[in-house]
């Protein structure tokens, strides 16, 4: 199974009303669901990240589209989600929170981001992500 069905291209956090793929990264889409709480956080945790916004970044994702995503959900709920599966996807998010803690820097806002593991369901099929839970220090 390919990364292009977990992860779409990020969406433009500009534009005013959703493409096909924003739609596709909206929240709990069925294509990929959780099947169990972060791999290593203990219950309130999860239940505590539970409602944030999640941002699924693939490898061909741009960072600084993805980190205008984060720095507007940042912005709006004070905690976002972002998913990854694979290297080059983990990369490409990882470069897109500095970003975002860069933009957010100028605003008087400092960002923590907490890595886990999540295991996600794609297709029926059971894969590991990266998750990077990113809230407000």
């Amino acid at each position: 199974m390919g990364l292009d069905t977990y992860n779409p291209e990020t969406f433009d956090p500009a534009a005013t009303t959703p493409s096909s793929q924003e739609e596709r990264m909206a929240p709990n889409t069925s294509q990929a669901t959780p099947l169990a709480r972060a791999v290593g956080s203990t219950g309130a945790q999860a239940v505590e990240h539970h409602n944030a916004e999640v941002l699924k970044v693939s490898t061909r994702s741009r960072p600084s589209a993805v980190a205008g995503a984060i720095a507007g959900v940042i912005r709006d709920t004070g905690m976002a989600e972002v998913q990854s599966i694979g290297a080059g996807a983990t990369n490409q998010a990882i470069k897109a929170v500095a970003i975002a803690r860069s933009y957010l820097s100028e605003e008087g806002i400092d960002i923590v981001c907490v890595p886990s593991f999540i295991d996600v369901a794609i297709d029926d099929e059971e894969r590991t992500a990266i998750r990077l839970v990113v809230e407000r220090r």
